[in-house]
């Protein structure tokens, strides 16, 4: 057993909070030409909940044994799903672009499926590792798996928060496989997503939008190709070298949400291909490493953990990326640790103080 951390992807933690608040320090200057947009109040909240309060929280979560998580997994998804649930209650409720997807106590308020993802997939592992062959079992192991799965579907697409269920549906399959799944219920769930989405197409007028822009972004540019447009704009005006730290166009009134979902085309604009490059290394290399961890944890709960945490930051930042530059369709999805939102980032910060603790206890290199 190791005494210390993993200190490779503390490091690489550590970069990307540093380079995400000063990418984001510059993206919110463009809140200085929106009227009505309060640039100190955004930054404050980034730095106090974001990136303080996620330093305490991996450190706190990185000090606790993982298996802790194991014995209170479902008191943590089902205060999780109540605290969802407040979504729903329009006296704490708060509504933005027609969902009702965030909880506003007084003047704060935050997005509460960021908690319910992350006690998703405690508790998803938590019963996984319990499973044992059970799990290739399609009635007792694949139909309750997909219970699970359907239930915090419906708590997510009737806000709707079609985005953030998309995430937890693509870590759910990643621990679900390596569990032990078969690959033929893989395959049913594939399908069954499939006709979701279809469904979606035709009964939400906003994402058969984001297909077809995806498919066609010069289609209605003024309209719902606008973003990508811009963004676009933004990544190729970025040439090789960038135009310099701070001296993004785009961000002035053009990329909508500079802050939010376009950062990544903020940050391509000032620092180029090279720049470019060197963010998706890093987010490589923590990918890398966060799985190099999982096959070395000491046990099965100790692996699906990390799978299930790292794919949600993972699968997350590289549908953020391929959405800015026309390879996915449009999300709605922050950059992980680089986006604003502080209870996001905090998270985030709390999934990596997991992850660490795991590399904490994992096994040595055979000799």
């Amino acid at each position: 057993m190791n005494t210390s951390f993993d200190r490779t992807l503390l490091i690489l933690a550590s970069i990307l909070v540093i380079m995400g608040f000063f990418i984001f320090s510059s993206a919110s200057l463009g809140l200085l030409a929106r009227e009505g947009a309060r640039f100190s109040g955004v930054a404050m909240n980034q730095l106090i909940f974001g990136v303080l309060g996620g330093g305490i929280a991996l450190f706190i979560t990185s000090t606790i044994h993982y298996r802790i998580w194991r014995q209170y997994a479902f008191y943590i998804f089902i205060g999780a799903v109540l605290l969802t649930l407040l979504v729903f209650v329009p006296a704490f409720s708060l509504e933005h672009g027609g969902a009702r997807r965030w909880v506003q106590f007084g003047s704060f308020s935050f997005q509460p499926s960021e908690f319910l993802k992350v006690a998703f997939i405690i508790y998803m592992a938590t019963w996984l590792s319990g499973m044992k062959n059970m799990i290739q079992n399609f009635v007792h192991g694949t139909l309750p798996f997909l219970g699970f799965l359907g239930g915090v579907g419906v708590l997510l697409l009737l806000q709707p928060d079609t985005d953030t269920f998309l995430i937890i549906v693509t870590a759910s399959i990643a621990i679900f496989i390596t569990a032990g799944g078969k690959f033929r219920d893989v395959a049913i769930m594939v399908i069954a997503g499939v006709l979701l989405i279809t469904i979606l197409v035709f009964t939400r007028p906003y994402i058969k939008d984001r297909i077809m822009t995806f498919i066609n972004p010069s289609l209605d540019p003024q309209g719902a190709g606008y973003q990508i447009k811009q963004s676009l704009i933004a990544v190729g005006s970025g040439s090789v070298f960038g135009r310099g730290y701070g001296q993004s166009i785009q961000k002035f009134e053009y990329l909508p949400e500079p802050i939010g979902d376009s950062i990544f085309a903020v940050y391509s604009e000032e620092f180029g291909f090279i720049g470019s490059t060197l963010l998706v290394l890093i987010f490589t290399f923590f990918t890398f490493r966060s799985f190099r961890i999982a096959t070395r944890a000491p046990d099965l709960f100790g692996m699906l953990l990390v799978v299930g945490l790292a794919t949600l930051i993972i699968s997350q930042t590289f549908l953020n990326i391929g959405a800015m530059i026309g390879l996915a369709p449009l999300s709605g999805l922050p950059l992980p640790f680089i986006s604003h939102g502080g209870t996001a980032l905090l998270v985030t910060l709390a999934s990596v103080g997991i992850m660490l603790n795991v590399s904490k206890y994992q096994k040595p290199i055979p000799k």
